[in-house]
């Protein structure tokens, strides 16, 4: 069995004891956390977060991408989100890899990507220009409560990060 078969039939599990919890997708706390797609990180129990609660978009490093700010904007202006939360983390692997990946996909392929990678070397530097992307997004109603973090992969702790360093 594949692992997407075994998903699938995870699924049905699930699905034979659910119920329709009746919540809105408008999150309950009226904030959208960005995060790193990293497996070690469960963010719900990580912020004591229930389901509803929050808006959730992750991807490689926690970045700031052009496709983050379109999922913010809709979170903001559609459903109604205020606050902001980055969460990137200690030991990711954009630290271990460059720009020159795209070169190595557009040798194997025969076609270079149009995004970016954005790796980095200093995390709390990484989450700095996280913010800064979203405090000067033109397509962001709010952008006063936007506050970012670096997850630590072996203590579970969250440090704040000072965005004026």
């Amino acid at each position: 069995m594949s692992v997407t078969d075994q998903l699938v039939k995870s699924n049905r599990d699930y699905a034979t004891g659910f119920t329709d919890p009746g919540i809105d997708a408008r999150p309950v706390l009226g904030v959208a956390v960005v995060a790193c797609m990293d497996a070690r990180i469960d963010l719900h129990a990580a912020l004591g977060l229930q389901l509803g609660d929050c808006h959730t978009v992750r991807n490689a490093g926690g970045v700031v991408t052009d496709d983050v700010i379109r999922s913010l904007a809709i979170s903001q202006r559609k459903l109604g989100t205020r606050s902001v939360v980055l969460i990137h983390h200690t030991g990711c692997g954009l630290e271990a890899i460059t720009e020159d990946f795209r070169t190595e996909l557009e040798m194997e392929v025969g076609q270079r990507p149009a995004w970016a990678v954005e790796s980095f070397r200093d995390v709390d530097q990484d989450v700095r220009q996280s913010m800064q992307r979203v405090r000067t997004s033109p397509f962001l109603l709010h952008t006063d409560d936007v506050r970012g973090f670096v997850f630590d992969v072996k203590t579970g702790r969250l440090h704040e990060v000072d965005p004026t360093r």
